[in-house]
């Protein structure tokens, strides 16, 4: 896979992916912004979850001139949390240049998205029947654009917009960069794009299925704040023969890295800033067990292959499903079984089930376990350690030493003594990690999108759609072109 930095973004750009927490690339990004930078149209084939708003989104801003309080990007969205979701995501890439964007969408008055408009935004993210309404009302000025978007297409046919969508390119500048993403390509979609785009190239990304069968596959749901004590203390219960920890940032790793430390755990990170020699050194520890947990991000452990890693665990789930299965694949090796645990916090639940879906696999709930829970798991450990020196035998000389300590004590005290002395205690050092941002998921198949009544009322019902024919039913008006209207 390919870090963001290698595809030639401006450092403002890559500031706010910083901070959001990519470092890599999808594969439909790596493949879409190069051409996207390149000011040519694109057809992308993905599904949701795989990238698609930074792969438009990014080459979108980076044409923008701040100094020009015109609209120059135009996102068409399906739905109204789509438009919203991807308005959010946008204002957060563009954090750092100073690119205002606007969400509009049915259901909102009118007046306040007029006045939103009036504002000068340089990008805006709308739902068809609505950027329509305001077309027809002037209220929009779209002669400036220079990159428009479609995001999710077959779903907004399905949903009886095409016609929409085929008014809305025709008012735009015939001079424009257009980019596509759909999920299929049903024929109306593609006949759209042979006849109001140049040349495009074409980007296909297909979804991975889950080809590790022998992977237990489990979740945590869990408060960010709460993350590091629930993995230090499923450490000290599963206590993994070799584990990998994966983090979303160079920043997280190294606070991972040193929060298990403080705890007493043999951990190292690698990420992206290591020398080749140290990333080296650090990969030979793990390899000969002199260090039991490796704490990584997507990049660093790429073509990582080491067996025996019994466990793997998700510290921050993964941008896309891709991901996550190329990081559950570096355990369940050479035929062994292997255990994945993904930290998942309320908010992401949503991306939980798109991994599950895309990635056709179940992954099983896992309740984080208490501080007292963990430390019974490493009192069993030394119970386990006990019974075996015991099924071995060879205690003769130890015998009468034991015969004194029980006229002295009860046996329950000795053995709990035993226990104490054995069990390794962990240090309940206080560890503190910076936040990151929770992954949201973008849903196109809302019942409540831009789905409008009728165009005068402006209002936010399902429009009529026949599916046997595939046609929108009601308004037929045609919008007439007025290329350049305020």
């Amino acid at each position: 896979m390919t870090t963001f930095q290698s595809l030639g973004i401006s450092q403002p750009i890559m500031k706010a992916l910083e901070k959001m927490g990519f470092e890599e690339a999808t594969p439909i990004q790596e493949q879409t912004i190069p051409l996207g930078l390149q000011g040519k149209d694109v057809i992308g084939q993905a599904q949701t979850g795989t990238g698609k708003t930074a792969a438009f989104g990014i080459p979108m801003i980076e044409k923008i001139e701040k100094s020009q309080r015109k609209i120059q990007g135009l996102v068409v969205a399906p739905t109204r949390e789509l438009a919203i979701q991807v308005s959010e995501e946008i204002h957060r890439l563009a954090k750092f240049k100073g690119i205002r964007t606007l969400p509009i969408y049915g259901g909102q008055q009118m007046d306040r998205q007029i006045r939103g408009l009036k504002d000068g935004p340089h990008i805006v993210v709308a739902t068809p029947g609505r950027l329509l309404d305001h077309i027809r009302r002037k209220s929009i000025n779209i002669s400036n654009v220079h990159t428009a978007v479609l995001d999710e297409a077959d779903e907004m046919l399905n949903m009886g917009f095409i016609e929409d969508i085929r008014d809305i390119l025709k008012a735009i500048p015939e001079e424009r960069q257009t980019l596509l993403f759909s999920a299929t390509m049903p024929k109306e979609i593609r006949n759209i794009a042979s006849t109001l785009m140049k040349n495009p190239e074409e980007v296909k990304v297909k979804s991975k299925e889950m080809t590790v069968s022998n992977i237990e596959q489990h979740f945590v749901e869990v408060h960010e704040k709460q993350k590091f004590d629930a993995l230090t203390n499923l450490l000290d219960i599963h206590v993994p023969e070799l584990a990998i920890i994966f983090g979303r940032t160079k920043k997280r790793v190294d606070e991972l890295m040193d929060g298990l430390q403080a705890r007493g755990f043999r951990a190292e990170g690698i990420h992206g800033d290591l020398t080749q020699g140290k990333r080296m050194s650090v990969l030979n520890k793990f390899k000969n067990g002199r260090i039991e947990i490796l704490v990584a991000t997507d990049v660093a452990a790429r073509g990582l292959d080491i067996s025996g890693v019994s466990h793997v665990y998700n510290f921050d789930v993964p941008q896309d499903p891709e991901s996550y299965v190329h990081r559950i694949g570096r355990t369940g090796r050479a035929g062994k079984t292997g255990v994945a645990i993904s930290f998942i916090t309320p908010r992401e639940m949503p991306h939980l089930n798109l991994i599950e879906k895309v990635t056709k696999s179940k992954m099983s709930r896992m309740k984080a376990p208490s501080s007292d829970e963990a430390r019974r798991g490493q009192q069993q450990i030394t119970v386990e350690k006990l019974v075996r020196v015991i099924e071995k035998g060879q205690l003769e000389e130890y015998r009468e030493t034991a015969s004194e300590l029980l006229d002295e004590h009860d046996s329950v005290t000795i053995v709990a003594a035993a226990l104490k002395m054995l069990t390794k205690e962990r240090r309940q050092t206080p560890v503190t990690l910076s936040s990151v941002q929770p992954l949201s998921v973008k849903r196109s198949k809302n019942k409540g999108g831009d789905n409008r009544k009728n165009y005068r009322g402006g209002g936010d019902n399902k429009r009529n759609y026949n599916r046997s024919k595939g046609k929108p039913q009601g308004r037929n008006r045609k919008f007439q072109n007025k290329r350049g209207s305020n």
